[in-house]
């Protein structure tokens, strides 16, 4: 197929171009260049999500975010729980807040509404953040990143690996708090081998940060294996990301 000019002339010697008939679609090389360092949750279609499923999300942020593991940032972290960790079929029912990034335990009715349920949880992370930061512009690096629960040994595992996850980052535990993460809700979760380290702590905050589970898997499923000792060390990789 050759380009048309309008004169004849102007035909003289030109070039013909061959042109396929398609225009953009996939093609070798195109797209976004992952980033140096660690992979970036592929854009693919999200995993089905039902209420009786419970699912572990990771966000993490952008490389100019102050840590996140500091009182004064956690006090707006903490309201974003507390207003974002309950809405129309969604709910954040465990989490820990890492220098750069937040795991989260939630239970959700299906995919919407878990996307509803994050994405609006995220901007109110985000306008917190921003504000004491003095920032300004995207908050989080990459798409947030969604395991699906389905067993019993799988729940017990993610629990361990998102309430314990300092002890496997080596971040220091102030012994005032008997062993618990602060910047987690701990406090919140009844399912430890003992409570002697409640003696002597008061509740972080007078409002819950999270929601009661109401899925199997997590109110008593997860209960067949062993509960979770204050000191364990969850093992990278078994209980999620």
């Amino acid at each position: 197929m050759l380009i048309q000019d309008m004169s004849s002339s102007s035909r003289k010697g030109q070039q013909e171009l061959p042109l396929k008939g398609r225009h953009g679609g996939a093609r070798k090389g195109a797209g976004r260049k992952p980033g140096k360092g660690r992979a970036r949750v592929p854009h693919v279609r999200r995993p089905t999500v039902k209420p009786s499923w419970p699912v572990h999300v990771t966000v993490r942020m952008r490389r100019d975010v102050p840590r996140l593991r500091n009182f004064e940032l956690a006090k707006v972290l903490r309201r974003a729980f507390v207003n974002g960790c309950r809405r129309d079929g969604f709910r954040i029912c465990q989490f820990s807040i890492q220098g750069n990034h937040i795991h989260t335990v939630c239970e959700a009715g299906d995919r919407e509404r878990l996307a509803r349920g994050i994405q609006g949880w995220c901007i109110r992370i985000a306008r917190g953040v921003n504000r004491i930061a003095g920032r300004s512009g995207s908050l989080f690096d990459d798409r947030y990143h969604v395991e699906v629960i389905t067993s019993p040994r799988r729940m017990r595992n993610t629990l361990c690996y998102v309430l314990q996850n300092a002890r496997r980052h080596g971040e220091r535990l102030e012994a005032k708090y008997h062993g618990i993460d602060p910047f987690s809700s701990a406090w919140w979760f009844d399912g430890w081998a003992n409570d002697r380290w409640r003696l002597g702590l008061e509740a972080p905050e007078p409002e819950a940060p999270v929601a009661p589970a109401t899925s199997w898997l997590l109110t008593k499923g997860w209960r067949r294996y062993p509960t979770i000792a204050v000191t364990e060390v969850p093992v990278a990789g078994r209980g999620g990301r």
